[in-house]
């Protein structure tokens, strides 16, 4: 049996992990999934001053409050920052690090720092227009790689607003993501994520296994089962 902590990426919640959970419970493992501070069922708590280290707190207490020993540690997307964090603060709680098309961020680097400018000032400007600046609001599923209308519906339904300044600020990491633990980049390939290609390069560079799956981004909704048997097989290798 394996531990498992599921870190869900920007826009989404705990729940997007639902499909996922449950696979692998029913092959016995133990899995949880926190939700970071201002989104999902915690939107309420949304504010100016949600940034980076909040979620790497959130993951950090996660993995302390539910008594994580030698977990498999996965983050989608936006949390690949907060998961390189948490690992490095609490080492002894993780046993293994899998970043699913996930941000990889050194050192002092923000979100906005990788992204290109343009895209900055897009993001920017959606959350002026939203709410003064305080959170940008989520994209269409289908920006996600969710072409199915009933999942894009359920998706949908369920994003919420993302805090602005998490864009902004930084994991603050002492030294390079996943160093000390074993690791695996996962790149979700049909179709890939635009955004995200630069970091699925940086992993390469670095020299860190890679592997593929044939599912967009959001490959926790719209092909669990791919995604329960790749972690499975990290865990057991």
């Amino acid at each position: 049996m394996a531990r498992f902590v599921l870190v869900h990426g920007a826009f989404h919640g705990a729940w997007c992990w639902r499909f996922v959970a449950e696979i692998l419970r029913a092959r016995g493992h133990e899995v949880s999934a926190p939700t970071l501070t201002g989104l999902g069922e915690r939107r309420h708590l949304l504010s100016p001053r949600v940034e980076m280290q909040t979620f790497c707190a959130d993951v950090l207490n996660h993995l302390r409050y539910e008594d994580a020993r030698e977990a498999v540690l996965v983050g989608h997307s936006f949390a690949g920052a907060p998961i390189s964090k948490a690992a490095e603060l609490a080492p002894e709680r993780v046993a293994r690090l899998v970043y699913l098309d996930a941000m990889l961020l050194e050192g002092d680097e923000t979100p906005f720092d990788v992204f290109p400018p343009a895209t900055r000032a897009t993001r920017e400007a959606l959350a002026h227009a939203h709410d003064g600046g305080v959170s940008i609001p989520p994209p269409a599923p289908e920006s996600f790689g969710v072409g199915d209308p009933a999942q894009a519906a359920w998706l949908a339904e369920r994003l919420t607003p993302h805090p602005l300044a998490t864009y902004r600020t930084a994991a603050r990491l002492g030294r390079p993501p996943g160093a000390g633990f074993a690791k695996v980049y996962v790149h979700c390939v049909a179709p890939d994520y635009a955004p995200l290609r630069w970091a699925a390069a940086r992993a390469r560079e670095a020299g860190w296994p890679i592997q593929t799956l044939a599912a967009g981004h959001d490959a926790m909704v719209t092909a669990p089962q791919a995604v329960a048997d790749l972690l499975e097989r990290e865990a057991a290798a």
